[in-house]
């Protein structure tokens, strides 16, 4: 068997071995060094780990964002609920009401305090008058007034009024003889709580004796120049209904404020208890009303049954 021929690289002296594998070496190395700064160029080019990983949550926020952003707008954009041909019948009330010739006109909480009482006194008018209207014709609460009044209308006279003679003054009011009581223990605390003066919020007003909501609201319009909320009565609730007024049929006056108040322009909530109010004396009786007197007997809902 031939043997092979020496490679021409081992087959040199000692001198050109070393020389050979100098070269070897530096080629190497030239290529390691080459290899390391490909690989270095290539890890650049890719972000890291926590890098990718904060840009998808960079990504993933901007998305949340912009779709709450985007909802919100769409929400903004959507009307609530409003009943239908609202605004024509709330014109045609104001233009029955033109004459302001209604009991609540002349005889309401607005009309029964003295306008040249201090007003902490003229605060305590409106409250009692309030108190007493309930369940009670607007006369019967003028007249009741008016007596209160002759007596001395103050916190102080009013607490050395036994009960015999304040039951005597405010009678024929309805349930005179528990208003006596919620009388007697409200002004008690307005003396010993806030210094003879009414409380001026809503919390503290619904925590008298006697006190309901309506007369809350009402009173911190009247009394405070303050709008907060509507008072609802027999006739605001009776009306809103029959009027549409409200979503769904309400059971309750506190119900009816509820659902007026979610639609209702907040600029007309102060006029909204005076219009209805008179209307349902005059007009809309809770008996028999005059939907042919009435100038949205072609927009009521409530007078087409008729």
């Amino acid at each position: 068997m031939c043997a092979a021929a020496p490679s021409p690289l081992l087959s040199a002296g000692g001198g050109g071995g070393r020389m050979v594998t100098r070269q070897l070496s530096r080629a190497r190395g030239e290529a390691a060094a080459a290899a390391i700064g490909n690989r270095a160029h290539s890890t650049a080019a890719i972000p890291s780990k926590s890098s990718r990983k904060g840009k998808k949550v960079s990504v993933l926020y901007d998305s949340l964002e912009g779709g709450i952003a985007e909802k919100e707008e769409t929400d903004s954009k959507r009307l609530k609920w409003e009943p239908g041909n609202w605004k024509q019948q709330l014109d045609n009330i104001r233009e029955m009401r033109r004459n302001k010739d209604a009991p609540v006109d002349q005889m309401g909480a607005e009309k029964c305090f003295d306008t040249s009482a201090p007003p902490e006194v003229m605060r305590y008018q409106v409250l009692l008058s309030l108190m007493l209207s309930s369940q009670t014709k607007d006369q019967v609460t003028s007249a009741a007034m008016s007596r209160l009044r002759e007596h001395g209308l103050t916190v102080d006279n009013i607490l050395q009024t036994d009960d015999v003679t304040l039951g005597q003054l405010i009678y024929p009011v309805g349930f005179w003889k528990n208003k006596v009581k919620y009388i007697k223990q409200t002004t008690a605390i307005l003396k010993q709580q806030y210094g003879s003066d009414v409380p001026s919020t809503i919390a503290e007003l619904m925590n008298l004796p006697g006190v309901g909501p309506k007369m809350a609201h009402l009173l911190m319009d009247i009394a405070w120049n303050n709008v907060t909320g509507i008072g609802v009565d027999t006739h605001v609730h009776r009306i809103s209904n029959r009027l549409k007024w409200v979503k769904k049929e309400t059971k309750t006056p506190e119900e009816t404020r509820a659902a007026l108040e979610d639609w209702l322009p907040r600029d007309l909530w102060s006029e909204i208890n005076w219009l209805l109010v008179g209307f349902g004396q005059q007009i809309c009786l809770p008996v028999n009303p005059r939907c042919k007197e009435c100038l949205n007997r072609d927009v009521c809902p409530a007078a087409k049954r008729c």
